[in-house]
């Protein structure tokens, strides 16, 4: 086990000080379990002896006061436990979401969104079974034995060597054959629920495609293939874990033996009687029923182990060299304070960070490379003064969307990007994008309303600066006819199309009021009928006060820009 594997599952068990209280609840579960039927067996052949009933009171209260406690300390047992173990797995989603935000979004574009899915929900949920049936349950189960066998031996010591010896052998032949016969089938549990949930959003995700070339009913296949393997390998274990309960149950049964046989020659002496006999018999039944939870115990702790490592390795550890990081000592807020010198604060109606007018934004021999590919850009000199429309233009795969994602600083760069003359590797990638805003080729709109796709960029816009900035996208008509700011947009857009999307993530970024728009293909999922019209439309509505960089492969009429860049393979620049 990695050391990464070994802190997640250390973080998936509480803080003795919050472990402490299931444990002994468990304890006292348990206890009550074995002193029930202690108490049952000894009222039982006490009252056969047919003795005052004033000898029978401690017997009955015994017996009440137990099967009682059974029951209220195992409540009170799950309550706690599930609460310390829940803090828990809150605590790990939040780890794993920090480790992602360096990384995110590029250095996450190569893990499937259904996997990273699977680790974030299915593993992270696995890993409470290690307080809950592994941690929690075996130490409460080992203390109980512990207390149960050496009243045993108050009582007949020979009869606590000999069940104590039997559980010894019991349990360990039962988690050698629990362990041989569900092994494999544990480690691949983890990892083949992994691989189903991220075919069946792969699936689902690509449905309109797979139609099309008639590849649905293949790919469902497949994932039909991915979950009868994974009922395999759950039916194995389910199988293993009964012939486990098998085990223990036989444990019972020869401790109770044991225990009989022993303890005859004692009664014979008369060194006890009968219902201390009677206890030497049955209370091994209950010790047994305890036990139970050992091997359980140490299965639940080899699932998690596997999910465990499916969960320290959801994200990289360390962030790629392609990645930006924010630097040790940021110069943040310095282009804002370059340009009035006050606070954000003091800025009314402005989104936090953000500076009132566009900055000269200059590259110089810049190269770039997604994370493990080979370099895109390479040498690449660029000048977008205040105020300017740059339209860049080249072939697919030239190396526009890089160019996109260095200027947000999704991607680290080599050479010089500066605004207003500062280096933006000396400020936090955090900073640059309050001043450079994306909208991307596919926006991402959220299954929720117009609104709500909205508010994001700044939470507190009233209705009436939505509709008013929808107004100046072009939407306002749209919108209206719809029902207004309540209108669905659909998972990840259904609902609108293409251009529609465009402008809401257009409407989205003038919220945000970032000096600096790069627009990327815009008009990709657009006819080409309304190309020129929409590109129109969003280039006006970004005012003369945002500088733009209009990315696209497609002719654009040279009246909407004020110069144009060619790329070529990421390394000839011509403007024009």
């Amino acid at each position: 086990m990695s050391d990464r594997t070994r802190s997640v599952m250390r973080r998936a068990v509480p803080a003795p000080s919050r472990l402490a209280l299931p444990v002994l609840l468990g304890v006292a579960s348990a206890g009550s379990t074995i002193a029930l039927l202690a108490c049952s067996a000894w009222l039982i052949a006490r009252a056969a002896e047919q003795p005052p009933v004033l000898y029978l009171q401690l017997g009955i209260v015994g017996v009440r006061a137990f099967a009682l406690g059974r029951a209220v300390f195992r409540y009170l047992e799950r309550l706690t436990g599930h609460d310390a173990s829940f803090r828990q797995l809150a605590s790990i989603r939040a780890g794993i979401f920090e480790r992602m935000l360096p990384l995110a979004p590029d250095g996450l574009r190569t893990s499937r969104r259904g996997e990273l899915l699977a680790r974030f929900v299915g593993d992270v949920d696995e890993l409470q079974n290690v307080t809950l049936r592994a941690v929690q349950p075996v130490v409460s189960a080992v203390l109980v034995l512990i207390a149960a066998v050496t009243a045993l031996a108050m009582l007949a010591p020979s009869a606590a060597v000999a069940v104590g010896a039997v559980l010894a052998i019991g349990l360990l032949v039962a988690l050698l054959a629990e362990r041989a016969a569900a092994g494999r089938a544990e480690r691949s549990i983890a990892p083949l629920r992994g691989a189903l949930q991220a075919a069946v959003v792969d699936h689902v995700q690509a449905l309109d495609v797979l139609v099309a070339f008639d590849a649905a009913s293949d790919d469902r296949a497949r994932i039909r293939a991915i979950g009868a393997n994974l009922e395999r390998a759950t039916r194995t274990r389910s199988a293993s874990a009964g012939a486990a309960a098998a085990v223990v149950t036989a444990i019972g049964g020869f401790a109770t033996l044991a225990s009989l046989l022993v303890a005859w020659p004692a009664l014979a002496a008369g060194d006890i009687d009968g219902p201390e006999f009677a206890v030497l018999c049955l209370v091994p039944l209950a010790i047994a029923e305890v036990a139970g939870a050992i091997p359980i115990g140490l299965a639940a702790w080899r699932v998690a182990r596997v999910s465990a490592a499916r969960v320290a390795d959801a994200v990289p550890d360390s962030v790629p060299p392609e990645i930006p990081v924010a630097p040790a000592n940021p110069l943040a807020g310095s282009t804002e304070r370059q340009h009035d010198g006050r606070p954000d604060s003091d800025r009314s109606g402005a989104a936090p960070g953000v500076r009132d007018a566009p900055p000269a934004i200059t590259l110089t021999s810049v190269g770039a490379a997604w994370p493990g590919g080979p370099a895109v850009l390479e040498g690449l000199d660029l000048e977008l003064a205040p105020g300017e429309r740059l339209l860049v233009q080249g072939e697919s795969g030239s190396g526009k969307t890089t160019l996109a994602h260095v200027l947000v600083r999704f991607l680290e760069y080599r050479g010089s990007y500066r605004l207003d003359g500062v280096e933006a590797r000396t400020l936090d990638p955090a900073e640059v994008r309050r001043t450079v805003g994306l909208v991307e080729q596919r926006p991402w709109l959220f299954d929720e309303d117009i609104r709500q796709n909205l508010l994001f960029a700044r939470p507190a816009a009233s209705d009436e600066e939505l509709l008013e900035v929808l107004d100046r996208v072009g939407l306002a008509d749209w919108v209206a006819e719809r029902g207004g700011l309540d209108a669905r947009v659909g998972e990840r857009g259904a609902l609108v199309s293409g251009g529609q999307a465009q402008r809401i993530a257009l409407a989205r970024a003038m919220l945000a009021q970032f000096p600096v728009l790069v627009l990327d293909e815009p008009t990709a999922n657009v006819d080409p009928d309304r190309a020129d019209a929409l590109l129109t439309e969003m280039l006006g509505a970004a005012g003369p006060e945002r500088s733009v960089v209009l990315i696209a492969h497609a002719g654009v009429d040279p009246a909407l820009v004020d110069r144009r860049l060619e790329i070529g393979d990421g390394r000839a620049v011509v403007l024009g």
